[in-house]
């Protein structure tokens, strides 16, 4: 009998798409697996004007497929690696983590302007205070301003003028197919660490689900360098104590048998920032277990340098 999957997603365009993306790699698996996609509708999805920071997080957008888990009325929920807190609750799991993205952020404008070019006072939109920040280190002059709402109702309000420009993620543009519609520019990754996740989807199921023909279709879509990069970003973040909203961005990359982490984070307020940079051995089998020990030291580098006093926190002995 044919194996039959019904997955979890939001009903935005973007989320539908990134569903897909993740149908598309199992049928190409085994054109005999049977695919639902299951349309939940989050929290996150209907408070449309209120700021993440000021009603939960990020987390916001996956409460509900995370209940659907749990009652077993999907199999497994597709997520933006990004939104999902670096800590799960004990009863859920990533059991996959398909081929990575682009991990840029990128401004988009109506003549496709650099941020330092842009003209002082220009309104620009952003969903993340670390963009926001990231931003005005690069042009001081720029009115940044909190922009909620889909990819392309943020992009929509660079075309009708009341933006002059907003900071989004490639890897949602070019999953909606709007790379060739657009004018934007990369932003430089060194000053744009982006947040831990970024590029990336995570399959999340149940953690006590025994192996089975589902677990044997995500293995065979899974990528071990995607999974070790977020599985030791993660556990950075989860170090820290840091939420989705916390004003922070790491990126790790595996460059042969090294494995470079880098990272930005910045007190609430954006007055004070902290960067810095480690390389380390990968694991010979891409362990996340051996990664998650790398973003753990990383972050014990940064907690020495005072990450925690930065961020508002005290350190527990």
């Amino acid at each position: 009998m044919a194996l039959k999957i019904r997955i979890g997603s939001r009903p935005s365009k973007l989320a539908l798409a990134q569903a897909a993306i993740v149908r598309d790699r199992l049928v190409a698996q085994d054109p005999a697996i049977k695919i639902e996609i299951v349309e939940i509708r989050t929290s996150g999805d209907k408070m449309t004007s209120a700021s993440l920071a000021d009603v939960g997080g990020k987390g916001l957008f996956i409460k509900e497929l995370e209940q659907a888990l749990a009652d077993r009325k999907i199999d497994l929920a597709v997520h933006s690696m990004k939104d999902l807190p670096a800590v799960l609750p004990p009863q859920f799991r990533v059991a996959a983590v398909p081929v990575r993205e682009d991990t840029a952020d990128i401004l988009v404008t109506r003549d496709g302007s650099t941020l330092s070019a842009l003209a002082a006072g220009a309104r620009v939109g952003t969903s993340s205070s670390r963009r926001k920040f990231q931003a005005l280190r690069v042009n001081p002059a720029l009115d940044v301003q909190p922009l909620r709402g889909n990819v392309d109702t943020r992009l929509a309000h660079v075309a009708d003028g009341s933006f002059d420009g907003v900071i989004v993620a490639m890897a949602g543009v070019k999953r909606l197919g709007r790379v060739n519609d657009l004018k934007f520019v990369e932003l430089d990754r060194r000053d744009f660490i982006s947040s831990g996740g970024q590029g990336a989807l995570a399959i999340e199921t149940l953690a006590d689900r025994k192996a089975d023909e589902l677990d044997r279709a995500l293995a065979a879509i899974n990528d071990a360098r995607a999974f070790y990069e977020t599985a030791a970003e993660r556990a950075f973040l989860a170090a820290l104590g840091a939420s989705c909203t916390t004003p922070v961005g790491v990126r790790a990359r595996l460059d042969g048998d090294q494995l470079g982490l880098a990272a930005m984070l910045f007190s609430p307020d954006g007055s004070r920032e902290l960067s810095d940079a480690i390389m380390e051995a990968r694991d010979p089998k891409l362990a996340p277990s051996a990664a998650e020990n790398s973003g753990r030291r990383f972050a014990e580098v940064m907690i020495e340098r005072g990450a925690d006093a930065m961020l508002g926190k005290e350190r527990i002995a």
